[in-house]
């Protein structure tokens, strides 16, 4: 029978926040609220998954556009928390953090959102399919996520793969999950072959048979109850079956009514008085329609949906309060189950449970069961049935039983067997232990507070270097300084508190309780005596320990060691100071199973299983230490011991006594603690607000010193600011003096420098410009050169111009003088004849006239014939003068040519005037030498011919006188000319002429005056022969003198244009050597 009610429609749109309905529903209405998503053009969008969260209060909802949205039905509003972007095909919310959840993607991932900061918390990879269902631990650390081919387990905490279970590709995967309060895995698969797994290590523990008889019924949905003890599994067919998991055996077949082809999905419906033992069943069949059954008596109780109003997936509140279910047009239906079981409460007739036996039910004859429909006339009185809890049993087995269905002797069992709780499950068995109520509000409340003013600068007296664990340890610090007023004035309360905010650092919530929780049973009577150390506390462990240890207490006595030494270090800081980290763990596996005493028997148990050090200690510095540092102890022993001082210490002295029962925290608000002198503390904040007022009213005035300081300060900083910018001024004025004389120098070094430059380029220029003169030279020195080649050139040819030329005077003179013997022979023999004829005559006449005129004629005719000789004397030198005269000329001639070529030589040789001046003036000094020896020469002639004339007068005198001895001589005496004695000195002065270095002239006038010198000292009538040897050796010598002084003299000059050419070398050496010197000076 349907259930139906007008019902109220919500409409999210795209609001990202709001009401889930906007008025408070009608009590009796099953169906609270309808929600729906409209997009733009009148389209819905489509919700497809849905997943209640721990409370049963608050469901995730995710559309077909990826959107995620919260709804909290008690607080009636929902929020956009996620958009994925894509369609989700699984949700989760049962994790360990109650603000993340899982969503599964259609791209084969798993991701992990949070509620509140809306971030992405991890991506996890791996499927290779669309992930159909995702299971999580009850514990909220693992979690399975299952694919057709695959199913793989997670670590929440680390969001690491732990295990994949992969099967054959003929074989798929229907679903995988954990069973609740356990670690076990159940997998069923699509042969309908289930199988029991150990989480931990993925070890098969048991299969679930098959039905031998009856048809195949092809699994698709399961279900478990909340105790985990029972399995209903459904599928093609209108056939349910009912295993129990405690003894693995199939107990019932239900059959449910015809309209059922096919289920989709099962669920438990959760009743809070059946102890997890479900017996409502939700069955979402093909047709739409969820119906509810109880599984015992296999009555249909009521059902939600129609097949016009179809239902597509379901998700019942964990509290089993509320039912939403994703209908066939997409909305979100939210069922009331009160409202729901308050129609269907009312006893009804009774319905009969027929046990058919067809064909297909021979085989299960007292298993299956079939559920009718079949509904009578109700009466009109309703009667109530009445649920019986079941048999309450033992006080003792409830003791024992703990939160999260856990046993306590249980776990004492594995502790005395292991010696301590697995590390994987340790902070799971301390939560049970310890009873934890996770008072999330009030624990919020005090941690709003803000940090304690105790606690604020607690890194200055306990600095750690992990900034977190310094966070965490301070936020727990503060949340118990706000709890309770002691605890901000305690001392020794962060040791306690730091090893369990090192466990805890994840979980502050945790931290805080598990410390709260230990403070409030294992610190019990602590505080009675403060701030002194709890007297009545180490009282009992030192009357413990001189019951079973007076030796050792007496040495300590002895000592002077008290307890405060060796027993209030090891509980205020819990063992944490000298045992490790794995020691302190098993220590407090024992400590949080055992009674709050065992505490104090475990410092005991610790200072006599260090019996043996502490009595070779004597000094209280050495006991002091060995309790505030690791020792060498056997663990196990020392808990053995604590376990035997626990049952051998007699009741008297036994602290179990004197210390209350475990108590833990009460759930919702924290209990009030007060077991601490209030007035003490009242005094201490007192004093501590007396002290801060004293503090203010002293940093009051300290702030006025300071103050006054400040503006002292100030003043005198002014002063010193004013005489340091009077040094800084008289610094910067020296400064820029030294600026100005270095910028002086600088600038004097930049003239220098200039000047340098200047230089440089001078010198380079002047570089530049001897280069220029030195080509300029080298070009007019190859000019100079070509000219002097032109010259020598020019030379040679007027010399051979000469030679030839002096070879044809030579040959002219050589005729003349041929013509001259010739003429003279000639006229020598006329005159011979002449005379001969005259002597004839004369003699003729003498001899005619001798006797005649003897006396008188006589010297007449002697003077006619010395006028006559004197005539032809005369006539002779005459024809000498004129040959000398031609001679002259010739060699005037010749001096002229070479004074043109001397003049052009010196107008074409600028560079050599000096030598060359030299050289003219030596060639002018030798023509006028030489003009001078010709003058000289002629001079001699002159007087030789005065002295001549002057000798034959005296002769003429003595002729005339003596006529008689002329007679008698030869003609030849008497005719003959006297020997001149000066033709040795012309003929020395004519050799001593050739030996000078002269020219052409000076040489042939010299062998033309010794020629002539010579035909002076000759006989008219000595032979021709003789006289023509001695004129052709005169030539030849002249010749051979002219020819060696013109060699000497081309000699010369070039010995002068090889001393001008070295000269002008040295010169240009010695300006190129000035010119480098200077250049690297600059530089």
């Amino acid at each position: 029978m349907a259930v139906t009610f007008k019902m109220q429609v919500t409409d999210i749109g795209n609001k990202e926040e709001g009401k889930v309905w906007h008025r408070k529903p009608t009590p009796g209405k099953s169906v609270l609220v309808t929600v729906v998503r409209s997009a733009q053009q009148g389209k819905t969008v489509r919700f497809l998954q849905v997943s209640f969260d721990s409370t049963g209060d608050t469901f995730l909802a995710g559309d077909h556009h990826g959107n995620i949205y919260v709804f909290d039905i008690s607080r009636n509003r929902f929020r956009l928390v996620q958009k994925v972007g894509q369609t989700c095909t699984a949700l989760a919310f049962n994790l360990r953090r109650t603000t993340e959840f899982l969503v599964a993607l259609a791209d084969y991932t798993i991701k992990c959102f949070d509620i509140d900061t809306k971030q992405m918390v991890s991506w996890m990879r791996g499927h290779e399919g669309a992930v159909s269902s995702v299971s999580v631990h009850s514990s909220g650390r693992y979690a399975i996520t299952t694919s057709l081919d695959t199913a793989q387990l997670w670590d929440m905490d680390t969001f690491q793969r732990k295990r994949k279970l992969t099967v054959r590709q003929s074989v798929g995967i229907q679903k995988v999950f954990f069973l609740p309060l356990s670690n076990t895995i159940l997998s069923c698969f699509s042969d309908d072959s289930i199988f029991a797994w150990e989480s931990d290590t993925l070890f098969c523990k048991y299969q679930l048979p098959f039905p031998e008889c009856g048809p195949r019924i092809s699994y698709k949905a399961f279900a478990v109850t909340r105790d985990g003890k029972k399995l209903v599994a459904g599928g093609r067919s209108n056939l349910l079956h009912l295993w129990c998991l405690d003894s693995r055996q199939l107990i019932r077949v239900v059959q449910m009514p015809t309209q059922v082809r096919t289920v989709r999905q099962l669920d438990f419906l959760p009743d809070s008085f059946d102890a997890g033992a479900s017996q409502t069943l939700g069955v979402l069949s093909q047709d739409g329609v969820m119906r509810f059954i109880n599984i015992h008596t296999c009555k249909l109780l009521f059902h939600i949906g129609s097949p016009d109003n179809a239902i597509t997936a379901v998700s019942v509140s964990p509290n089993g309060r509320h039912v939403a279910a994703i209908m066939d047009n997409g909305s979100i239906n939210v069922y009331s189950v009160q409202s729901l079981t308050q129609e269907f409460n009312k006893p009804p007739p009774s319905q009969v449970a027929v046990v058919s036996g067809g064909e297909a039910d021979r085989g299960l004859p007292k298993l299956k069961v079939k559920v009718r429909s079949d509904v009578s006339q109700r009466p009109a009185k309703a009667q109530t049935k009445v649920l019986r809890p079941p048999c309450v049993s033992t006080a003792e087995d409830k003791e024992n039983e703990l939160p999260a269905g856990l046993n306590k002797k249980r776990l004492v069992a594995m502790l005395k067997a292991f010696g301590e709780y697995p590390a994987k499950y340790r902070m799971f068995v301390w939560r049970s232990l310890l009873c934890l109520p996770e008072n999330l509000a009030a624990y919020s409340s005090l941690t709003d507070r803000g940090l304690h003013p105790a606690y604020l600068t607690l890194h200055e007296k306990y600095p750690i270097k992990s900034h977190k664990l310094q966070r965490g340890l301070q936020r727990v610090l503060s949340a118990l300084a706000h709890w309770a007023a002691i605890f901000g004035e305690t001392d020794y309360l962060p040791l306690v508190a730091f090893p369990f905010v090192k466990l805890f650092q994840n979980n502050p919530l945790l931290c805080f309780e598990v410390v709260a929780t230990v403070i409030v049973n294992w610190c019990q009577h602590y505080f009675e005596y403060f701030p002194n150390p709890p007297i009545n506390i180490l009282s009992m462990a030192e009357n413990v320990l001189a019951h079973h240890d007076k030796e050792m207490l007496q040495h300590l006595v002895d000592c002077g060691v008290t307890s405060q030494v060796y027993v209030w270090p090891l509980l205020e800081t819990l063992f944490s100071e000298v045992l490790t980290r794995d020691e302190w763990l098993r220590l407090f596996d024992n400590v949080f199973t055992n009674h709050p005493s065992f505490l104090l028997m475990a410092c005991v148990a610790y200072v006599t299983c260090c019996r043996e050090p502490l009595l070779l200690c004597s000094q209280k510095e050495d006991f002091e230490y060995f309790f505030h540092h690791r020792n060498n102890l056997d663990l196990g022993a020392m808990i053995k011991e604590a376990y035997r001082l626990m049952g051998s210490t007699p009741a008297d002295i036994h602290p179990r006594n004197m210390l209350s029962d475990f108590t833990p925290l009460t759930k919702g608000q924290y209990p009030v603690f007060n077991h601490y002198p209030e007035f003490i503390v009242e005094y201490q904040s007192r004093e501590r607000e007396k002290i801060q007022l004293q503090e203010m009213e002293y940093l009051r005035e300290r702030q006025e010193v300071s103050a006054l300081r400040t503006d002292f300060v100030r003043r005198q900083a002014e002063e010193e600011a004013y005489y340091t910018q009077q040094e800084l001024l008289q610094k910067a004025e020296e400064q820029r003096r030294n600026l100005l004389a270095q910028e002086e120098e600088k600038l004097t070094q930049q003239r220098a420098k200039l000047a340098a430059m200047k230089r440089e380029l001078k010198v380079k220029e002047l570089q530049l410009l001897d280069a220029a003169r030195r080509r300029f030279l080298k070009h007019q020195q190859d000019q100079r050169a070509s000219q002097i080649q032109r010259l020598d050139q020019e030379i040679n040819r007027k010399k051979d111009l000469r030679e030839r030329e002096t070879a044809a005077s030579v040959q002219d003179l050589d005729v003349r003088q041929i013509e001259l013997e010739i003429q003279r022979k000639r006229l020598e023999q006329h005159m011979w004849r002449e005379q001969e004829r005259v002597g004839w005559e004369v003699e003729e006449e003498v001899r005619m006239r001798e006797a005649e005129k003897e006396e008188s004629s006589y010297p007449e005719l002697l003077r006619n014939t010395n006028a006559k000789l004197q005539t032809q004397a005369l006539e002779q030198s005459l024809a000498e003068a004129c040959q000398l005269g031609l001679e002259s000329d010739w060699q005037r001639e010749m001096a002229e040519c070479l004074e043109r070529v001397d003049v052009e030589q010196e107008r074409n040789r600028q560079t050599l005037t000096e030598l060359h001046m030299q050289t003219l003036a030596q060639e002018e000094r030798l023509a006028n030498s030489m003009s001078d020896v010709a003058g000289k020469k002629w001079d001699e002639v002159m007087s030789s011919r005065a002295q001549l004339q002057e000798q034959n007068q005296p002769l003429s005198s003595a002729d005339t006188d003596g006529d008689t001895q002329m007679r008698l001589r030869p003609p030849c005496s008497a005719r003959g000319l006297p020997h001149r004695p000066r033709a040795t000195a012309a003929d020395h002065a004519s050799t001593t002429t050739a030996g000078i270095h002269t020219d052409t002239a000076g040489n042939s006038t010299t062998a033309t005056t010794s020629k002539h010198a010579g035909n002076h000292t000759v006989c008219l009538n000595s032979p021709p022969a003789s006289e023509s040897t001695y004129t052709n050796f005169s030539l030849d010598r002249g010749r051979a003198q002219l020819d060696s002084s013109e060699r000497e003299l081309l000699k010369e000059v070039r010995e002068l244009r090889q001393k001008l050419a070295a000269r002008a070398k040295e010169a240009s050496t010695a300006s190129s050597q000035s010119v480098h010197t200077l250049s690297s000076f600059t530089q």
